[in-house]
């Protein structure tokens, strides 16, 4: 088991009564079918919300691990740096999404940090650990967040490696869509939180060529871009960009 080490010292600051059962997140974070019993106790595992203003980290890659941590409001960004000391995005994670889970094997691999100002949940990993074996739900959902882990990063691998640069993007935004969707927002409206650049990292793209793909996504009329503002007008021609490769 992991020993329960030291907890970021904002989050002691942050220390209140954090109820689980009236978050409208619970559904994603949680599993389901937890009885009153057994969500009670889960709630006793979250030690503090914290509050994170933008551009500050949760953790830092290298760092020991110690806890998870759910999205409750906001947008992060995790990244690394390579040899040359420039920035490599990994992934992006929203509202009932976990940071954290890939260093459950001592350390942090990434360094996660908001991209706007948001709040997460502290869970101490080695409560969750413990818990998780009497209640056969939770131990069933940190496999499956860890298998969506390894599947993200299957994906990531598959998208700079064999897609050409318009089936990134379009993957990039029907990937967002759909993950809207599933908290209740619109599936062609949305705020791009991250930068032109970011996204560029992330997809193995260079700045101007994600500018480029805006653009042409724009002029033949598959969405429309103000700054952040993204609108999907044509969420079929998006589909059919993935599509032509077949």
């Amino acid at each position: 088991m992991h020993a329960v080490t030291a907890i970021h010292p904002a989050a002691a600051a942050a220390k209140f009564a954090v109820t689980c059962s009236s978050c409208n997140l619970r559904e994603l974070c949680l599993p389901a079918g937890l009885s009153a019993d057994e969500l009670e106790r889960v709630e006793n595992v979250v030690y503090a919300r914290r509050r994170v203003a933008r551009g500050e980290s949760v953790f830092k890659a290298g760092s020991e691990f110690n806890a998870i941590y759910a999205v409750r409001s906001g947008f992060f960004k995790t990244s690394l740096i390579d040899g040359d000391g420039r920035e490599q995005v990994t992934g992006f994670f929203m509202g009932g999404e976990l940071l954290g889970m890939d260093g459950i094997d001592g350390s942090y691999h990434g360094t996660a940090i908001a991209l706007e100002d948001s709040e997460v949940c502290i869970m101490p990993y080695a409560l969750i650990e413990e818990m998780s074996r009497d209640i056969p739900a939770l131990q069933r959902r940190l496999y499956a967040v860890l298998a969506r882990e390894i599947a993200r990063d299957h994906g990531v691998m598959m998208l700079l490696g064999s897609m050409r640069a318009e089936e990134r993007l379009a993957t990039f935004l029907l990937n967002l869509s759909r993950r809207f969707v599933r908290r209740g927002y619109s599936a062609t409206e949305f705020h791009l939180r991250m930068t032109r650049e970011e996204i560029g990292s992330y997809l193995g793209l260079k700045l101007e060529t994600v500018s480029r793909l805006f653009s042409a996504f724009q002029k033949d009329g598959l969405i429309e871009v103000q700054q952040k503002y993204v609108r999907i007008r044509d969420i079929a021609g998006v589909e059919r960009v993935l599509a032509a490769r077949h």
